[in-house]
């Protein structure tokens, strides 16, 4: 932290709590749970706003001015931070309070210094407390090697359910951990397995950098926080192909929305080499989102799970995407072969157990039509 700023300098007038800090923000996010509160928003000319059961609420008090912004903003950052800030006018970073871990990036607009701040609890949960819609994590938690890729949009709990796969091979293998995140979102306990969690710009310069060296540092799982680019997919890539375990995030809303987006990153003349990597590297696609629960107590995940199968590597090698989705519709049975889903189909699984409102599950659907069809033949 700088000298000149403080984390408990109570800088923020509100209109029914007196003057706040910024540790008394976070405070609001150990109050309520990091499951409902998700997120609070820095921004000058508008009062602290947080992401409460994905909508946002604006705290009663005063707009945040720019000198008010930098106090609440700049002692989160150390000074490193507060120079690679200061110099490109974005940064991101993390912080620890309480039994809560912060991801924060911190950026500019046209009004001044501004901060997205994700919670993110010290508590992984369960694996059987996750939400998933049948025992694939059982599975997935007994591989030997592949790529297992968490996708959704930002907030979809990626980070939190692969925290959950990676503490559950700690606790339950004798294994060699690497991760590389940017930042590290959740401490991950050493157990049985040894873990060694890195972050990018503070212990690695970049993805690929860490992957490079990675590769001589005798990992059996590995964890890549981002594939952003088409050098670290290359890498993440291979491997999974050289015998690793590799798990990894991607924004996208869909199973074959991933595929393509993957593809996407290479030249035309390159993507049949990916995508038969692809269809020999791949073990698991699981996309996510968090839907509002109907009770108005939080939220919860519905999943749409792709299993590489060989019909469905045959389909990826041959360019046939978009059947990837009459695999995911029919491939449903509990046999480690199987054990898809659409997203379509746990949406209105959920809806008919009374879990979320059918009005509130309409605004999630990525396939209309495909959503009623489920809603019509389900049975439970």
């Amino acid at each position: 932290m700088t000298e000149q700023y403080s984390v408990t300098a109570k800088v923020y007038k509100t209109a029914d709590n007196g003057d706040w800090s910024i540790e008394d923000m976070f405070g609001y996010f150990k109050k309520h749970g990091a499951m409902r509160v998700s997120d609070l928003h820095l921004k000058v000319g508008v009062q602290p706003t947080f992401r409460v059961d994905g909508n946002l609420m604006k705290l009663r008090g005063e707009l945040v001015t720019k000198e008010t912004a930098e106090k609440l903003i700049f002692p989160l950052l150390g000074e490193r931070q507060l120079a690679e800030f200061r110099a490109k006018n974005n940064v991101d970073t993390s912080y620890h309070f309480g039994d809560l871990q912060f991801r924060i990036n911190v950026f500019v607009d046209n009004e001044g210094p501004a901060a997205a701040i994700r919670a993110l609890g010290m508590d992984i949960p369960k694996l059987e407390d996750v939400g998933f819609p049948n025992d694939v994590y059982k599975d997935i938690v007994n591989l030997q090697n592949g790529l297992v890729l968490l996708t959704g949009i930002t907030g979809a709990g990626k980070s939190t359910t692969i925290a959950s796969f990676i503490d559950r091979i700690c606790e339950k293998k004798a294994c060699r951990i690497i991760s590389l995140e940017d930042p590290i979102e959740y401490i991950i306990k050493q157990k049985n397995s040894v873990i060694s969690q890195r972050e990018v710009g503070r212990d690695v310069p970049s993805f690929v950098d860490g992957l490079k060296a990675m590769l001589r540092e005798d990992p059996d799982i590995v964890f890549v926080g981002e594939m952003r680019d088409a050098e670290t997919i290359a890498m993440t890539l291979m491997a999974a192909e050289t015998g690793h375990l590799v798990f990894s995030t991607l924004h996208t809303r869909d199973v074959t929305g991933t595929i393509t987006r993957v593809l996407d990153y290479f030249p035309s003349h390159r993507q049949d080499e990916v995508r038969n990597q692809l269809s020999l590297g791949l073990a698991y696609v699981i996309c996510q989102k968090l839907i509002p629960k109907k009770d108005g107590t939080g939220r919860l995940i519905c999943m749409e799970i792709l299993n590489n199968n060989y019909a469905v590597a045959n389909l990826i090698r041959n360019g046939k995407i978009e059947q990837l989705y009459s695999q995911l519709q029919t491939k449903t049975k509990n046999v480690p072969t199987e054990k898809m889903i659409t997203f379509e189909h746990h949406l209105a699984r959920l809806v008919k157990t009374g879990k979320i409102e059918l009005l509130e599950a309409k605004k999630w659907v990525n396939d209309y039509q495909c959503f009623i069809d489920a809603m019509n033949t389900m049975t439970m």
